[in-house]
């Protein structure tokens, strides 16, 4: 298997974050792999809000909180936000698309790389998919009109056990033409 499918196979969403504190260095590197991530017309429409504060992280874990859902944020040691940003594409195809055609798919491309990186160094993380977005951008001073592409949840896992991936069969999903 090639290392970076092993990779793949590693990262995974965790819940159990340890008491751990994550190192700047490390919030770093992520932030800098989702910099490098590829984006449509290379316009990289995306922009990175690391927490680290203890206090201002235990703000961002409650507004992960909704609906009883998500109560092992109050363990994380870090939140990533990747937003979205006005995009810049060449004049001829901006004369065809809507400057944010790629966004979308740019901002996952970032998210999957921060991700990666993360675990690379041994870190945990979690997309987060429901949160209070406007409690979000009062806390840190996001303008409300700015598109979230994620939340992510940052830490070191309290287990390092990798939990078997259930996945849909490859010949389901896939087909060579």
């Amino acid at each position: 298997m090639s290392d970076f499918l092993d990779l793949c196979l590693r990262r995974q969403s965790c819940r159990d974050f340890s008491d751990k504190p994550v190192e700047h260095d490390k919030l770093l590197k992520c932030v800098e792999a989702g910099h490098l991530a590829p984006s449509g017309c290379n316009a990289q429409p995306w922009s990175f809000v690391v927490a680290e504060t203890p206090d201002v992280v235990a703000e961002l874990a409650k507004c992960g909180q909704q609906m009883k859902m998500n109560a092992f944020l109050s363990k994380a040691k870090a939140f990533i936000i990747v937003l979205e940003e006005h995009a810049v594409l060449m004049p001829a195809v901006r004369h065809i698309i809507d400057s944010q055609y790629f966004a979308k798919g740019d901002l996952g491309a970032a998210t999957v790389h921060i991700c990666l990186e993360a675990e690379t160094q041994g870190l945990g993380t979690c997309i987060i998919g429901i949160y209070d977005r406007e409690g979000i951008c009062n806390l840190l001073n996001i303008p409300i009109e700015k598109q979230f592409g994620a939340l992510i949840a940052v830490g070191y896992p309290a287990d390092d056990k990798v939990r078997q991936k259930t996945r849909k069969q490859l010949e389901e999903i896939t087909r060579f033409v």
